[in-house]
């Protein structure tokens, strides 16, 4: 069974940064891993993602503030986020799109980021 742990959530103040990790357990070959992003009363959203060589792609709302790396080698996923603004207040979520014989998309449990002004 494949799981994703995330950890580095928590309370920031407008500007400042945080680091979410995800990690999937398992010995597991990962195409796509991404973060997304659910607020109160939105859908969620894809906020940045990355291919197992690296191409990274980021919604418009995180560009220049976000960046999402991975290490392949552990199954785990990044997310630097800077300059954090009231608007990204969200649960986040990882998510890891597994190929091979544990084919399917995973998700994370969740970890609340919250921006105060």
């Amino acid at each position: 069974q494949v799981q994703l742990v995330e950890s580095g959530g928590g309370l920031v103040q407008a500007g400042g940064s945080l680091r979410l990790s995800c990690a999937a357990s398992g010995s597991i070959v990962i195409s796509i891993m991404g973060w997304y992003r659910q607020a109160p009363g939105k859908q969620r959203e894809l906020v940045a993602s990355i291919t197992s060589r690296a191409t990274t792609d980021y919604s418009d709302s995180v560009k220049g503030r976000f960046t999402i790396s991975r290490d392949n080698a552990k199954n785990t996923v990044y997310l630097q986020m800077n300059s954090l603004k009231p608007e990204d207040t969200a649960v986040y979520y990882c998510n890891a799109n597994v190929v091979g014989k544990d084919r399917g998309t995973y998700w994370g449990q969740g970890t609340q980021v919250t921006v105060s002004s």
